[in-house]
């Protein structure tokens, strides 16, 4: 329907929107079928009325232009665009950053929003992917809770506040986050979502943030002027750098496969239907992808060169580290790989990751589709491993379903799928035919994220009848192959302490996405309640972070270097790593029974991990048999000999 649109008038510039100087800014806006346009100037975002209109004229390739004299910095603006007897006014879809609730653009400068020191990042390089370690969280969740010593609650910078406590003296905020080890901080939508009001910030509002309204600004209820649109760019900004400046780089949650609203959404006010797919005979139906009444066309020019575009102001102007894409199956390959490349171009440790699937049918064919089954299209892409999540603690979508650490029977030979990365392995016959991952680089690896319920959670409906001892260390043994598998990991926020999302009446919350702040937010307190969990997952990090073993990237690599072990006990998995930078050898261990475990020692090994304790400082020695207990991890390691190193 939109081929000939493309064909024609396909505009290749990287200056659509207000293009701000202090002598004049420059209004750009892509609508070839329009039949007039102007751009309508408010002194503030609550005026009812422009102070001046402003008749735009047609450009080459479908573009409006209007340059307006003098220093136009805080003046609101958008745009009004007439298609044959219908008019709509717009904010404009390439905007900076806006007023309340995003119904109008800001002409802002941009330098002025900086924070001091702002040009001085320069990311720690990483080898591979599977070098981060990623905790996805809530900007609200962060700090809202009474628990938390915040001033900024529920806000951007929160993340700025160091040297915060909880009522027994625990740190919590950004120093929780420094002290537990992780590299990159997953921050859901952050980008200016619709379902929250703005102007009722007095009121408890909640939203997890995938409802897009425009994507190239920050959210304004997370400011502390939502009326601003400096406010909002200059504290997310702040956000951000805080992070940089432990040592922590920042993931974006990106949703750019729909919008909340369709007909009256800016896209669609922009120019009628082009930036989504449609169905019916003469395309007079929104296609249904995503499950929230539409799905974005990624595979137009103009879609993907927006999509792009955005993604490279994100990572050139707030300095974004890495993006997660919602739903990813409803975007095109192509789309995916030009974005990789362009980001790379700008930062070569970007990390790209997402949901290899889709909400619903799609008329994207599925051999074009971002979907894990594609994923070889894709080589420089990760995506979710739901093999890995539901294999450790059972099916996802059925409370009562249970994993490898809850009590499932007969899964070893899937368990050594996912630690392996879900790659083919000459010691798994299986995988050369159901892998879908051509490197462990593409395997992110969880038990727990903002969907569904947490691991703690469906450990309390699975196990109802075991005690909370049982189910920590159950809880404590999932987070270990998270950390000991090949790939990348993710936990969500409060994890680390058994986050739990209890409702009135004993059940649990598995989709909070607009319940109240006692659902959603980070108890703070429950980090000293479970603080051996806090300091069990903190030393799983430190033992990660500290041996390349576990960050194998390639297939060759790992076929190579990860063995595992034959004649075990009945239910337990066992592999040795070799190659690592600081042991001659690693032996992993998992038992998930509820025995104890007796092997025998050949040579000496220091064990790193067990049970209760985990961390890169050997913990004993064993050197003849040894014990592994139910429900729990051992690993130990061989240090190099004289011999070894000489070799």
């Amino acid at each position: 329907m939109f081929s000939d649109v493309d064909k024609k008038y396909a505009y290749t510039g990287d200056d659509l929107g207000a293009n701000y100087s202090k002598d004049k800014t420059v209004f750009k806006v892509w609508s070839p079928l329009a039949n007039d346009a102007a751009v309508l100037l408010y002194r503030t975002c609550t005026d009812e009325k422009p102070y001046r209109r402003m008749p735009m004229e047609k450009s080459k390739k479908g573009v409006w232009e209007k340059v307006a004299h003098g220093d136009l910095n805080g003046v609101y603006y958008t745009y009004e665009i007439r298609h044959d007897d219908i008019v709509e006014e717009t904010i404009d879809i390439y905007a900076r950053s806006a007023g309340v609730n995003g119904a109008m653009g800001m002409v802002i400068d941009l330098e002025e929003t900086n924070p001091a020191g702002w040009h001085n990042y320069h990311p720690q390089p990483m080898d591979s992917y599977a070098d981060a370690v990623i905790y996805e969280m809530h900007v609200r969740d962060f700090s809202i809770d009474k628990s938390g010593s915040f001033c900024y609650k529920g806000r951007f910078l929160a993340f700025v506040e160091k040297g915060l406590i909880n009522a027994a003296g625990d740190s919590i905020g950004i120093d929780h986050l420094k002290e537990l080890g992780v590299t990159h901080v997953h921050l859901m939508p952050s980008f200016d979502y619709q379902t929250v009001d703005e102007s009722e910030l007095h009121k408890p509002q909640f939203n997890w943030g995938y409802d897009p309204l425009n994507f190239n600004l920050p959210e304004g209820s997370y400011s502390t002027d939502p009326y601003d649109g400096r406010a909002r760019v200059a504290e997310f900004k702040r956000l951000v750098h805080a992070l940089h400046c432990q040592g922590i780089k920042v993931v974006m949650d990106v949703v750019y496969n729909h919008t909340y609203a369709t007909a009256d959404s800016p896209f669609n006010k922009t120019f009628p239907k082009y930036y989504y797919r449609l169905c019916g005979a003469n395309g007079e139906y929104f296609s249904n992808g995503s499950g929230c009444g539409n799905e974005v066309a990624t595979e137009r020019f103009m879609v993907r060169k927006f999509i792009i575009d955005s993604l490279v102001y994100w990572a050139t102007e707030y300095k974004i580290d890495g993006f997660r894409f919602d739903l990813m199956g409803l975007y095109d390959i192509e789309t995916i790989n030009e974005a990789y490349e362009r980001l790379h171009a700008i930062n070569p440790d970007i990390i790209m990751y997402g949901e290899g699937w889709t909400g619903g049918g799609s008329p994207l064919p599925d051999g074009a589709r971002c979907m894990k089954l594609n994923a070889r299209h894709t080589p420089n892409v990760a995506y979710f491993s739901d093999d890995f999540r539901d294999t450790v603690k059972g099916n996802n979508f059925e409370n009562r379903s249970k994993g490898y650490v809850n009590g499932a029977q007969g899964v070893e030979e899937y368990v050594k799928e996912i630690m392996c990365g879900r790659i083919p392995h000459p010691q798994i016959p299986n995988l050369d035919k159901y892998s879908w991952a051509v490197s462990p680089c593409q395997t992110v690896n969880y038990v727990e994220a903002h969907d569904n319920l947490t691991l703690w959670d469906k450990l309390a409906y699975t196990n109802p009848t075991d005690s909370i001892e049982v189910r920590k260390q159950m809880d404590k043994m999932a987070a270990a192959m998270v950390f000991l598998s090949q790939g990348i990991p993710f936990i969500q926020a409060g994890q680390e302490f058994l986050r739990s999302k209890p409702l009135p009446g004993g059940a649990y919350d598995h989709n909070s996405y607009h319940s109240p702040d006692i659902v959603n937010s980070l108890k703070w307190d429950r980090k000293t309640e479970f603080k051996d969990v806090f300091e069990y997952y903190k030393g799983l990090i430190e033992f990660r972070k500290a041996h390349t073993a576990l960050r194998m990237s390639t297939v060759e690599d790992i076929g190579r270097n990860m063995k595992f072990f034959d004649r075990l006990p009945k239910r337990v998995v066992g592999f040795g790593l070799y190659g690592d930078c600081e042991l001659e050898e690693i032996v992993v261990f998992l038992n998930p029974s509820p025995d104890t475990i007796t092997l025998h020692a050949f040579g000496e090994l220091n064990v790193y991990i067990d049970g209760g304790r985990a961390g890169n400082t050997p913990l004993y020695t064993v050197n003849n048999d040894y014990n592994i207990a139910p429900y729990s991890v051992m690993v130990l390691g061989r240090p190099y000999s004289e011999h070894s190193e000489q070799e």
